[in-house]
């Protein structure tokens, strides 16, 4: 028996380890490959998740490694997909490169409803797949609709319990049941990962990156100009150490940016390597305050370790997130709407009370309502019980029909001399000249 996993970040594999040891997938009575894939926008600079420090650890849960960008060089794997008519001769390809024989026994995707996961999961066929979730991702609508070969294979969900209390809406259209990791078995995993942080010292607060203008979500002096209010906010409260952690996808230039914002600011300004995971951090250096936009990280940190977190700038990123069913949403409100927020001149703001699950279920069915009609009611009753204001678009609202129009504004009342005015327009003779419109 041959399963097939897949994964594209070092978190993923983390998860997939903690998976493994949990029993999920069965004793080890047959082969386990992973297949790795570097989605980063320039692959040939940026080091893969089996090179990333710890990833030696989760090695010896797979008996063969195999990387997809080498199986489909030079082609991008977020960008490429198989076109219908190749479908056949590339999955015999893909077959005979990994020596799966008649296929798979299991296929184990994260994202799948974006390539290279959907792209996999189209040329390995006729074996069931499970799902393994994308972070804070889990608790949103599907990003695109599944073809019926894809999304009738999915029998199961497995997640990381990042938020108590809330169900994931990823793949429920489809019936696909969701299954959540314990909290010890990630925590286990993570211990053993552990990860090289360079000179950083302990005691400090951390800025996490992400790499919002890579997606086009902001550009990227705007999301340089992020990261310097979060240290500006970190140094007006006291901090003097900062330990910054980039995304493993970003590349070089937010920590080189930030360099300069430190050294204008006086901060001792420690990067962390991209590949190091940012639990490794949390876990062996404890910070005294983590501050991120809306990172899964953020969830983890509070979740897991206990840390103090704050999110700085998600308001304006709800505001810029474009379409309105950007899968980035749901994370966003998560964190907006969760977390302390870090403004620039240091003061920390409780975010308002709020009933999650209900924010949640209404923004994804605003997201997707065509999907998810089942969540019209809860969404209106919300709606009605909250308003529209900060996660909500009013332009959508209307195209759902979610709220209507403002009434039409009363007749102003008319001043004496507008009433005098009127008098004397019915009683002239029309015509005539005397009292015109223009000297009204």
């Amino acid at each position: 028996m041959t399963q097939l996993f897949y994964a594209s970040t070092l978190f993923g594999a983390m998860t997939l380890a903690a998976a493994i040891d949990d029993g999920r997938f069965g004793p080890r009575e047959g082969r386990r490959i992973l297949l790795v894939s570097n989605n980063a926008a320039i692959p040939e600079i940026t080091p893969p998740l089996d090179e990333a420090a710890g990833f030696a650890a989760l090695r010896p849960r797979f008996d063969e490694l195999h990387s997809w960008n080498e199986i489909i060089a030079p082609l991008h794997p977020s960008d490429w997909r198989a076109r219908v008519v190749e479908v056949p001769m590339l999955s015999r390809l893909v077959a005979s490169r990994l020596a799966l024989g008649d296929g798979p026994a299991e296929l184990i995707l994260e994202s799948v409803a974006v390539p290279p996961a959907r792209t996999l999961g189209g040329l390995v066929r006729d074996c069931p797949i499970t799902v393994y979730s994308d972070g804070l991702m889990s608790y949103g609508p599907t990003r695109d609709p599944l073809p019926s070969e894809i999304s009738g294979r999915i029998t199961r969900l497995l997640h990381l319990d990042l938020v108590p209390g809330l169900t994931p809406l990823l793949l429920s259209e489809y019936g696909v049941p969701a299954e959540s990791l314990p909290c010890r078995a990630f925590l286990d995993v993570i211990g053993k990962v552990g990860g090289e942080t360079g000179d950083a010292r302990s005691g400090r607060a951390m800025i996490l990156g992400q790499y919002l203008s890579a997606l086009g979500i902001i550009t990227p002096e705007e999301e340089a100009r992020l990261h310097a209010d979060m240290l500006c906010g970190l140094v007006a409260r006291g901090f003097r150490g900062v330990l910054f952690k980039p995304h493993p996808a970003a590349g070089r230039r937010h920590a080189q940016r930030l360099r300069e914002t430190g050294a204008e600011l006086g901060v001792e300004l420690d990067v962390v390597a991209e590949t190091v995971p940012a639990e490794s951090c949390f876990a062996g250096l404890r910070p005294e305050l983590v501050v991120g936009c809306f990172s899964t990280a953020l969830i983890t940190a509070s979740r897991y370790f206990g840390l103090p977190v704050a999110t700085s700038g998600v308001e304006s990123v709800l505001e810029r997130l474009t379409p309105y069913e950007n899968s980035n949403r749901i994370p966003a409100t998560i964190a907006d709407a969760l977390l302390p927020r870090l403004s620039a001149d240091g003061s920390l703001e409780e975010p308002p009370p709020v009933d999650l699950p209900a924010l949640v279920s209404a923004v994804g069915y605003c997201m997707r309502a065509e999907v998810y009609p089942g969540l019209r009611e809860s969404a209106t009753a919300y709606l009605e019980a909250h308003g529209t204001a900060r996660y909500f678009k009013r332009q959508r609202l209307g195209a759902l029909d979610l709220i209507t129009a403002p009434p039409a504004a009363a007749p102003r009342e008319r001043s004496p001399l507008g009433r005098l005015r009127d008098r004397l327009s019915k009683a002239l003779p029309q015509g005539d000249g005397r009292v015109t419109a223009q000297e009204r």
